[in-house]
């Protein structure tokens, strides 16, 4: 993490930034005019079930070292309202559509995943971009060389913008892997499907679903069999994950100094 501990909070593992929607997308504006690489993360409910379940250092440490860490998440921000924690909600998808309609001036933008259809239609949609675009083999998760070619690629295109689109944890550990490498620039995103949404690839749910919290609703009522698991067996873990760091919060209180 690069900013200041004073600028975030500490919540079930993670260290979210203080940060709404325009001063996200203005950070990222400026990320994109400098040299050096950096990412942003966008964890949800089902980025922290998964970093327990794996339990993998390198995927929390990959979390820990992006520029900014954004709570994409309403029913995650509920838990720690909960908690007594105030945490601003930044979706990637609506993230990503500020930056592209309006936030971002003319750049060139790169992009790691989709189809040659998503592809045409960002390029027809947002023609005041430069784009480029690279689409990687399944299994990245599990194959360097896979990773090795994504790290090789945004170098090569040494991009204002990245957007990474082959889902998590497989975006969280490349953009880790590029900045471990030292030879890439610009801003990169870690977007899961915010492309699909706006470029009409996939239907986003109705704003009232989104401010109540039951996007993943519509979400598993609309791809069943691929996300059944995800929010009805997986999902659920949530809360007892809440309850464990609840206890934990108390039990390191308790341990300071009277």
């Amino acid at each position: 993490m690069k900013q200041s501990d004073a600028l975030r909070y500490a919540f079930m593992g993670l260290d979210f930034d203080r940060l709404d929607a325009l001063a996200a997308a203005r950070k990222i504006v400026a990320l994109a005019r400098g040299n050096r690489f950096s990412y942003i993360v966008t964890p949800n409910v089902d980025h922290v079930v998964q970093l327990d379940r794996l339990n993998d250092p390198a995927l929390a440490m990959a979390y820990r070292n992006a520029e900014l860490c954004l709570c994409d998440s309403r029913n995650l921000a509920r838990l720690a309202r909960w908690s007594g924690i105030n945490l601003p909600v930044v979706t990637g998808s609506d993230l990503t559509r500020d930056l592209l309609v309006a936030a971002l001036p003319s750049a060139k933008i790169a992009v790691v995943g989709g189809d040659e259809q998503i592809h045409g239609d960002l390029a027809a949609l947002f023609p005041r971009f430069e784009w480029t675009f690279f689409t990687p083999p399944m299994g990245i998760r599990h194959d360097p060389a896979a990773r090795t070619a994504i790290a090789e690629f945004v170098e090569a295109a040494a991009a204002d913008v990245v957007f990474l689109a082959v889902g998590a944890p497989q975006s969280e550990m490349v953009c880790a892997e590029i900045n471990q490498r030292g030879r890439a620039r610009g801003v990169a995103l870690c977007i899961g499907a915010s492309l699909e949404f706006l470029t009409g690839a996939k239907n986003r749910a109705p704003v009232w679903m989104r401010r109540t919290g039951f996007e993943w609703l519509f979400r598993l009522l609309s791809e069943p069999q691929r996300l059944w698991r995800r929010y009805l067996l997986e999902g659920p873990r949530i809360f007892i994950l809440w309850q464990q760091w609840q206890q934990e919060r108390k039990i390191n209180v308790a341990r300071l100094p009277v």
